[in-house]
């Protein structure tokens, strides 16, 4: 049996990554606390929180495939959440020289008629060039990165700061793992393609 799907996520990002699987759906906005728990470790935070995405509109969306996802990008165990301005992504960026950042990305898959839930966490790592003041000047000029976790935005020009990617789907670097939605998307009786 087919449901419609919903995008459980405002991000224009996730938008266009889902339109890669051809299949119809609707975004919307779930309004919640994305605070960090006390303790929660950077995988903990973002399985809780697509599943809370995904929860949160069920009662609007009752018989429907329902996607959340929320992202993380940690250094050496802290945690850089999105930057929002000039000044934070290019202190972010410059913590990130040298470095490898880890990107968590949580995934959730809700089946609001049935109650099945499906959740997981991907990772990605990007290990950053030495990068020097005049490059990441440069860089924040062009790409304003100010909406993406640790100012990186892989799909533009900050594939340019990196020296080696590493992971199983280069989506999940952008915030939503594609082949696990996939797997996930046939284990409900979607067909992708």
């Amino acid at each position: 049996m087919s449901y419609p799907i919903i995008l459980a996520s405002s991000s224009r990002f996730r938008k266009k990554i889902l339109t890669k699987l051809a299949l119809p759906f609707v975004a919307f906005s779930p309004d919640i606390d994305e605070q960090r728990m006390t303790g929660e470790s950077p995988e903990q935070l973002v399985t809780r929180l697509s599943s809370l995405k995904a929860q949160v509109i069920k009662a609007d969306y009752s018989e429907h495939l329902i996607i959340g996802s929320d992202q993380v990008a940690c250094i050496e165990g802290e945690i850089l959440g999105k930057p929002g301005n000039y000044d934070k992504a290019r202190a972010q960026l410059q913590f990130a020289s040298g470095k490898v950042i880890t990107f968590y990305t949580g995934l959730t898959l809700l089946n609001s008629k049935t109650g099945h839930e499906q959740t997981s966490c991907e990772t990605f790592k990007a290990h950053f060039r030495n990068l020097k003041d005049e490059q990441i000047t440069r860089y924040l000029k062009k790409d304003k990165p100010y909406d993406c976790a640790g100012s990186f935005k892989s799909e533009g020009l900050g594939i340019a700061l990196c020296k080696k990617l590493e992971g199983d789907d280069p989506n999940t670097l952008i915030g939503l793992p594609l082949i696990k939605l996939i797997h996930m998307l046939e284990k409900e009786g979607i067909p992708v393609p």
